[in-house]
């Protein structure tokens, strides 16, 4: 009989890193596909880019860390296809590139790598952007146009020209916005395979989604040019955020009641952005700013080691 003794987890799962990207990518293809027949070549270009530069990237960072290369598990695809979606169509090609290195050097490695990063690697290339080409990232065009047609996001309509857009060309896309984002029903149709195959927790994207519903429908009542509960839950990147990047497990809490803190967090900052900011979308920021608070969640609901229960049960069994 053999003992074997090894570090924890002790607990085997039938699916590893890379059997859970694949699953994140597979869910993210029809929003891609979506994204090519809305914003044609542009969209095409930009992906092709981000997730070409992002496996470079992560291929060169990790000779010079002298590692095994990690191309083949699909995080650095991912992060790229991340990034993609989260990009304005009319892009240039060279911020998208730098980007997408800052995504996977900054946001991935400079904190170790895969595994232990605190913030999404995606949502830093993209705040790096805004910093960095903030008139480049702040310009959009309309769907279907083989040209630069600048037009407001349906949240900068809404805040700035007190505009609503029809909730019907959120659903299905017809919008101006981000590269993967326009797509309200191919984005939940993703999320729900994803909490099908149980690659994500479902309790990050149903605190989200009830405290945005919550707060819109007050805010709806006070002044219906706010937006309907239906417009924020699909304008913007509040459907991409929600199930594919904050639900990320590694910048993530781990407790099940920490994960409902970090979606009502996620949702609180999103709606008060959205209405008290000088900027009409949020789910980026909230996103980065719960990723810097999981340590001080995961404190507050550390869960109770194994001796510590035993004791608990000992003490109620002698009363």
């Amino acid at each position: 009989m053999r003992l074997i003794v090894s570090d924890s987890p002790h607990l085997k799962a039938n699916y590893d890193t890379s059997w859970m990207m694949r699953q994140v990518i597979y869910a993210l293809i029809p929003t891609g596909v979506a994204s090519l027949y809305f914003f044609r070549f542009r969209a095409g270009f930009i992906i092709l880019n981000c997730v070409v530069t992002s496996m470079i990237t992560e291929e060169i960072v990790m000779r010079i860390r002298k590692r095994p290369s990690t191309i083949k598990d699909g995080s650095a695809l991912l992060t790229g296809l991340l990034l993609a979606f989260i990009l304005p169509p009319s892009v240039k090609w060279y911020a998208v590139s730098l980007g997408a290195v800052f995504a996977i050097l900054v946001g991935k490695h400079l904190f170790g790598g895969l595994g232990n990063n605190i913030f999404n690697p995606a949502l830093v290339g993209r705040v790096f952007l805004v910093a960095t080409y903030p008139k480049t990232m702040t310009t959009w065009i309309e769907p279907f146009s083989l040209q630069a047609v600048t037009e407001a996001t349906p949240l900068a309509l809404r805040k700035f020209d007190h505009i609503l857009t029809p909730v019907s060309n959120l659903f299905l896309g017809n919008s101006s916005g981000c590269v993967g984002e326009t797509s309200a029903i191919l984005l939940i149709l993703g999320g729900f395979y994803l909490l099908i195959r149980k690659v994500v927790d479902w309790r990050i994207p149903l605190s989200i989604i009830i405290t945005v519903s919550l707060i819109s429908s007050i805010f709806y009542v006070i002044n219906p040019l706010n937006g309907s509960v239906s417009f924020h839950l699909f304008s913007g990147g509040l459907m991409l955020g929600t199930f594919f990047m904050a639900t990320d497990p590694v910048t993530t809490p781990i407790s099940k009641k920490g994960r409902f803190v970090f979606g009502l967090g996620c949702g609180i900052l999103i709606m008060v952005i959205r209405y008290f900011s000088g900027l009409p979308e949020g789910v980026m920021y909230s996103i980065l700013f719960m990723n810097a608070c999981v340590p001080l969640i995961d404190r507050i609901f550390r869960p109770k080691s194994l001796g510590a229960i035993g004791v608990m049960i000992s003490k109620r069994r002698k009363k």
